[in-house]
């Protein structure tokens, strides 16, 4: 089973939805006992940074989901979702990230509109299970304003007023800045790439 954690932010179903689409027994909640026993966990995240963290911390959600980082199972982070992962974010620097990934999340660069909010295509810097089977050229659907400064554990970059981190991979964890639930094939594949690596 993958739970979808529940921290009452947005649409979280669209993420449950799409898991589903491609074979999960994926569940929206905010059970602790089925986020303790399911067999990965799935993070997303729509809105402010700093509204996902109070919520997240309000609903008990914070400590699951890290011990679910800790014990290795597979998690998967979307887009605020991803940016929760990392220590700060210039979005709002009153609140603390999870802390799992070093790093700021930063204002997308000046001269492009802000939000990015479009396909944009990536660039797949590493053999990644997360692209696998995946064709090339790759297209994604962002939907955002700040991105993660980092180069450390990046698989996919996209090009909007310079290189953008659109994915990371460490070990089991993987993010993404973009919304594989609302791209279309690539995206749905790129669910099932995360569904396959739950049953070893």
């Amino acid at each position: 089973m993958i739970a979808v954690l529940d921290y009452g932010i947005g649409n979280l179903r669209s993420a449950e939805k799409a898991l589903q689409r491609v074979g999960a027994d994926a569940a929206l909640t905010d059970d602790l006992p089925a986020i303790e026993a399911a067999d990965a966990v799935v993070l997303p995240g729509v809105g402010a940074f700093g509204r996902c963290m109070a919520a997240l911390r309000d609903s008990g959600l914070e400590a699951p989901a890290l011990a679910a980082i800790d014990a290795g199972k597979p998690f998967l982070g979307i887009c605020i979702g991803m940016q929760m992962l990392y220590e700060s974010s210039d979005e709002d620097p009153s609140a603390s990230g999870m802390g799992v990934l070093a790093g700021k999340v930063r204002l997308l660069p000046e001269g492009v509109k802000r939000p990015q909010m479009q396909w944009n295509l990536l660039n797949v810097q590493h053999d990644s299970p997360m692209f696998a089977g995946l064709e090339t050229p790759l297209w994604m659907y962002f939907v955002h304003s700040y991105a993660p400064a980092t180069t450390e554990h990046v698989v996919a970059t996209c090009d909007y007023g310079g290189d953008i981190v659109a994915a990371v991979q460490r070990d089991n964890l993987w993010a993404t800045q973009f919304h594989p639930e609302k791209s279309g094939t690539p995206g749905l594949k790129l669910l099932a790439n995360f569904v396959a690596g739950t049953t070893g």
